[in-house]
């Protein structure tokens, strides 16, 4: 029974391998509510202060070399030019496929008379993918020259519009179709991805907040897939959520408002596919966000919502 399970997990692990390369997934984020640069440019600046956010991802546990992540997004405004800029830069690994990038975003701010605010981004940067196929099986000649060395450039572009109580966006953040190489010449390209997310900011009392939202997710050649989402925030110091990502899982969040730079924030993934449900252990997420006011004397409003 133990043999079975292992070359069941071995079975899985070299599948969504072999997914990561060829269509080179964007990453996937429980809180992308509060990581929101990781998937559109536009985002570059919108909290009027210097943001910066370290995300940790652990995948799949108990599936050995199941994917683990780190991100880190630093953006801030530059007011006199209505400009955001940012960093982002990502490392993904699952089994022997490491995939590291790094990429620049700057977005352009039109501020409107009803207090909206519409953002235009665009992001330019690298992708790193270093593929050592050689050491899952050094026997087998299938294996043996299929490492993987190769730097592509690409770039994304974004739209966000937000008010103090509703946003929308919709982002590409890999345009370009680029190739990578194995040793022997042969190629994988990359796919494009898109991104909808829209929510709203309820007020049910002075002490309670609901904030709904979506996020869906089309990829060239694959279903559209979806997250729901419904968080909470009490006494502007507690989230506490419920996701729902489609054909995936059911995802718990908490986030605690630390003080008034300080956002510390955790989810938990249940995966309801029976594939995954029975041979792992679910996902974890940790976020950090530290946000720092660019301008003395000026206080930092906290929370921040979108």
């Amino acid at each position: 029974m133990k043999l079975a399970i292992k070359y069941c997990l071995s079975g899985i692990l070299i599948f969504f391998v072999h997914c990561q390369l060829i269509g080179q997934q964007q990453v996937m984020y429980t809180q992308y509510m509060f990581n929101a640069m990781a998937i559109n440019p536009a985002y570059a600046g919108s909290h009027d202060v210097l943001s910066m956010t370290a995300l940790h991802r652990s995948q799949w546990l108990n599936i050995p070399g199941a994917p683990i992540t780190q991100t880190f997004t630093a953006h801030m405004p530059i007011e006199e030019k209505n400009l955001g800029v940012g960093l982002l830069v990502m490392h993904d690994k699952i089994g022997v496929v490491n995939t590291t990038s790094t990429y620049g975003n700057f977005a352009y701010k039109i501020d409107f008379e009803t207090k909206g605010t519409l953002s235009m981004g665009i992001s330019a940067g690298i992708n790193y993918l270093n593929a050592n196929y050689s050491t899952v099986d050094p026997n087998d000649p299938s294996f043996a020259n299929g490492d993987v060395r190769s730097v592509q450039p690409n770039v994304g572009v974004g739209v966000y519009y937000t008010t103090d109580k509703f946003f929308a966006g919709l982002s590409a953040p890999q345009i370009l179709e680029s190739t990578f190489n194995d040793t022997e010449g042969e190629g994988t390209q990359l796919s494009r991805h898109y991104f909808a997310t829209t929510g709203y900011l309820f007020t049910i009392n002075p002490t309670i907040k609901l904030k709904p939202q979506i996020l869906i997710k089309y990829v060239e050649g694959a279903p559209v897939s979806f997250d729901l989402n419904a968080s909470v925030l009490l006494k502007e110091m507690l989230w506490v959520g419920l996701s729902y990502r489609s054909m995936a899982s059911l995802d718990g969040l908490i986030q605690f408002q630390l003080n008034n730079s300080f956002l510390l924030g955790y989810s938990y993934d249940f995966f309801t596919t029976s594939g995954l449900r029975g041979v792992n252990g679910g996902s974890h997420e940790i976020m950090l966000n530290y946000r720092l006011s660019l301008k003395k004397g000026t206080k930092l409003l906290s929370p921040i919502y979108f």
